[in-house]
């Protein structure tokens, strides 16, 4: 199960009506939406919106029958058991894009619309403000840094100077090798809203 399906089946389980949709399917070898929103006194968009939401991660069969020339569906349980598993190493940055951010050269971009804010021990940065917008329509957004991430950022090159290659500036920060996915992340955040460029 990925990620995706992880989140969807979980906002299936925590709705109020979850438990006694699954009992209905339990009891029922096989119901419709709008026998079971009648039965639970619920709407049956929220119904078939739910059961829809199971077929699509497999959990249920569905079967279209007629009454009279309309169609509709019956769903039924196509598993007694729901176990979530979800492999979170797929969600790490591709080792390939990784090394393609090392060696990429980046300074701070001239006039960015950012600040830095450094430490009260003045060797790292602990937050990032960006500012969005223009006038009075103008928004920020603060991104709060792991001090690996502060400290590299702490040696990031000014928009006047040569700029560095990620890993260089890794190397100079004295940032190890294992915090190598948050730097790469924040790289990649920073490049997108325009506070560092690359060269």
């Amino acid at each position: 199960m990925d990620f995706r399906e992880a989140a969807k089946l979980g906002s299936c389980l925590s709705k109020d009506y979850a438990e006694d949709l699954f009992r209905l399917l339990v009891t029922y070898e096989s119901i419709s939406a709008s026998e079971s929103a009648s039965r639970l006194n619920i709407h049956i968009k929220t119904t078939q919106d739910f059961l829809e939401d199971l077929f699509a991660l497999d959990i249920l069969d569905r079967e279209e029958v007629y009454e009279g020339k309309r169609p509709y569906f019956r769903y039924s349980l196509k598993v007694n058991k729901i176990s979530v598993s979800v492999d979170l190493t797929r969600l790490k940055v591709i080792e390939k894009e990784t090394d393609s951010r090392l060696r990429m050269r980046i300074r701070e971009m001239k006039n960015a619309k950012a600040r830095f804010t450094t430490s009260r021990s003045n060797d790292y940065i602990s937050n990032v403000v960006v500012w969005m917008g223009e006038g009075r329509d103008r928004t920020e957004r603060k991104f709060n840094l792991s001090i690996p991430q502060g400290r590299f950022l702490f040696h990031l090159p000014f928009p006047t100077a040569e700029s560095l290659t990620v890993a260089e500036i890794m190397n100079k920060a004295g940032v190890e090798n294992i915090y190598i996915p948050e730097i790469v992340d924040i790289v990649h955040v920073l490049l997108d809203l325009q506070v560092i460029e690359s060269t």
